[in-house]
């Protein structure tokens, strides 16, 4: 069954780093658009940022531009989130979302929590 497992969530201070990973298995994964998502207790489910499967094109949500870097290796089956900068506000629980560019199929990871002290 197909499944993407996040990693690299902890906890950092306001101003630091964090890189998180994504690895998907069972699927095709050059054939879907991948993206990273964030949600805290209490709130919906918020966009971070996407690429498109040729690694190109990507997308922030204006409250992570020019913090986050999106990035992917088809070969690796990995989707990763370099985060700079990082604030309490960007405290949460951040998703993979895999897209199909063939199909209406999508899949979410269980996430991996970032938590930024001030």
């Amino acid at each position: 069954q197909v499944q993407l497992v996040e990693s690299g969530g902890g906890l950092v201070q306001a101003g630091g780093s964090l890189t998180l990973s994504c690895a998907a298995s069972e699927l095709t994964f050059r054939n879907y658009h991948v993206g990273w998502y964030r949600q805290s207790p209490g709130k919906e489910r918020e966009f971070v940022a996407r690429l498109n499967r040729h690694n190109s094109n990507p997308f922030y949500a204006d409250s992570v531009k020019g913090r986050f870097t999106i990035s992917r290796d088809n070969a690796k089956n990995t989707v990763n989130l370099q985060m700079n900068g990082l604030t309490p506000e960007d405290t949460a629980n951040y998703l993979c979302n895999a897209r199909s560019i063939l199909t209406a199929d999508g899949y979410w990871g269980q996430g991996t929590q970032v938590t930024v002290s001030s």
